[in-house]
């Protein structure tokens, strides 16, 4: 009877899964099919609350509308989107103001520069600005910094000791393990490899990364010292020097201009925006305000376009995905831009690590025939390196934030021999018959021989030899120029424009206005299409829902460990020889 029951119960719980299940997609499918847009209240303030990482694109996504993204393990607020309500805001009538709800901001240094700058912009219409924080990051006081009124909580803080980033080695789990890594590289400042075996940064790695972390610290505290009203050298002090550690001691120090409560910038804001004391704020958040159409937007000729092409993420072969770039679908898209006649320029928009060189150099051929019939402008996010910058040497003009990280000209492989792992740790032991002496190359079940690793170090000195001609000819620099500035070495967008590797320092803004100057396109005179496509409701739903679910499970079970996993798994995935960052690069 009880096993009775529990198939009884069984069936009831999956018949009420399916229903909610279906509820969701009948949802979603209503949702997609809408194309309504919303009105907003006069007097009200969009509210910018950035919970979630910032990503190139906005993810095309039904639920997040219906407010369900968290349920299926939706990540991310597209950098495009907060962008565009922002400029949107500045000439709606119906907003009076931005409201920066901020704490733990999760955005790269580029990222979190192109929203200060479109803050910056916004603040021409004589609206304002108001932040408030409890905890603030050194990237989110950075945003919060251009408010007319910056709120920190009375009993709040603010991280502002300078910028870091570490590195986690695997040596020892490698040894622990009786793993033997066969490394293969080129450039001093070629660092990927460093983590399998090493237990420490090289003195070049340790050169590099203090080099570029000082180079965008110092312009961080470059455009704050505008915002505080302070010089540099006193915020270098108080940075340097770790002198604020509470929300009273960033107030005396005129880091924030007050220090108040949620319901205290609120009533400053319901005053700016004539809003009675005794009546509720209006705010507005991005999800919605994407929704309001407006009515002030140029749209511009629809015979000119340019296209705006988003590579995001690892570099691999094939299709690639939402988070990666495929050599395959990035190809098409830029294909697809180079013959469609309404498109007069195209603008990459690089915001990757790198990845395979294969897969970098093929992406590489379709920029190189594109240039030819049309401008290319490079536009790099982020991070536009090794395999980023393969993508991004081949335009005709390359655009870089002064934060941006770029460079790591240089290529490295790996192998490892797990023959001891598999017999002394799991009992297994292998043979082999071939036909020939090197048949069963590669092989990660028997030791390397010393030609076989010459064989290898070979290929990856000619794969680095093309990577440098090919740079060398498009700065318009000798090859031994073009390596005294390679060997893997990561500059920042200062550093790079200083030695022929970026044109401009600016962001996808600047970009694009440089691509319509070259197409002889006024202002007005074109319309954005952005490539490649991203997926409709039911290949997003029925393709990526499984992994969307996953990787949730996986962030609540993991948590800060997650990053860590996600690594592991990527070493597993490169196959070939790589262009990439010397490590999984994040910036505190």
């Amino acid at each position: 009877m009880l096993q009775f029951l529990k198939y009884v119960l069984a069936t009831i719980i999956g018949l009420f899964l399916f229903m909610f299940l279906g509820f969701l997609v009948l949802m979603g499918i209503a949702a997609a099919a809408s194309d309504d847009t919303v009105t907003i209240d006069e007097g009200s303030v969009l509210e910018i609350k950035l919970t979630k990482p910032v990503v190139e694109r906005s993810p095309k996504s039904p639920f997040a509308d219906l407010g369900l993204g968290d349920v299926l393990g939706e990540t991310g607020i597209g950098l495009d989107e907060i962008k565009a309500s922002i400029r949107k805001a500045k000439t709606d009538d119906n907003i009076k103001g931005i409201f920066l709800n901020l704490d733990l901001l999760q955005a790269g240094m580029a990222s979190v520069e192109e929203m200060r700058n479109a803050l910056l912009d916004f603040k021409k219409s004589k609206k304002f600005v108001v932040a408030y924080s409890e905890l603030s990051t050194e990237k989110a006081f950075y945003l919060a910094s251009v408010a007319d009124r910056f709120y920190l909580n009375p009993s709040g803080t603010i991280e502002f000791n300078g910028l870091s980033t570490e590195v986690m080695f695997f040596k020892g789990t490698l040894e622990k393990l009786d793993i033997k890594p066969y490394i293969f590289k080129v450039g001093e400042y070629k660092s990927a490899v460093e983590p399998f075996i090493r237990e420490n940064m090289s003195e070049a790695s340790k050169e590099q990364t203090r080099s570029f972390l000082n180079s965008i610290n110092n312009y961080m505290l470059q455009n704050l010292a505008k915002s505080v009203k302070k010089d540099f050298a006193t915020l270098k002090n108080i940075s340097d020097s770790m002198l604020v550690h509470n929300a009273e001691d960033a107030k005396r120090l005129g880091l924030v201009t007050h220090l108040g409560y949620f319901d205290e910038a609120t009533a400053y804001m319901k005053a700016k925006a004539g809003v009675k004391k005794d009546k509720e704020l209006k705010m507005v958040n991005l999800g919605t305000y994407k929704k309001v159409a407006d009515t002030k937007k140029e749209e511009g000729s629809s015979s000119n376009r340019i296209a705006v092409i988003y590579a995001t993420g690892e570099i691999t072969g094939g299709k690639g995905d939402e988070g990666s770039i495929g050599s395959e679908s990035m190809s098409e898209a830029i294909r697809k831009a180079r013959l469609d006649k309404k498109v007069k320029a195209v603008v990459i928009r690089i915001n990757s690590p790198g990845g395979s060189s294969l897969a970098s150099d093929v992406i590489w051929r379709e920029v190189m025939l594109t240039k030819k019939v049309k401008p290319v402008i490079a536009s790099m996010s982020d991070v536009a390196a090794s395999g980023g910058y393969y993508i991004a040497m081949a335009a005709d003009t390359i655009v870089a934030h002064p934060n941006s990280i770029t460079g790591s000209i240089g290529v490295f492989g790996m192998m490892a021999n797990l023959e001891d792992f598999l017999k002394n740790k799991l009992g297994i032991t292998t043979d082999r018959v071939k036909t020939g002496h090197f048949s069963d190359i590669p092989t990660i079940t028997r030791p390397m021989t010393e030609y076989e690793k010459r064989h290898i170090q070979l290929e990856v000195e000619r794969i680095y030899e093309d990577f440098t001609s090919k740079a060398a000819k498009a700065r318009n620099m000798s090859h031994a120029q073009l390596k005294e500035i390679a060997s893997g070495r990561v500059w920042s967008g200062i550093e790079a424009k200083e030695r022929g590797l970026v044109d401009v320092l600016g962001g996808m803004e600047e970009a694009i206005a440089i691509a319509a100057k070259k197409a002889k396109l006024k202002e007005g005179d074109y319309r954005l299409r952005t490539l490649p496509a991203q997926k409709s409701f039911f290949e997003s739903f029925f393709s990526d829902a499984e992994t969307q679910m996953r990787m949730h499970s996986l962030q609540q079970e993991l948590g800060d460990m997650l990053p860590y996993y996600l690594q592991l798994q990527k070493v597993q995935q490169m196959q070939g020889v790589q262009a990439r960052m010397p490590f999984e690069l994040e910036i505190y």
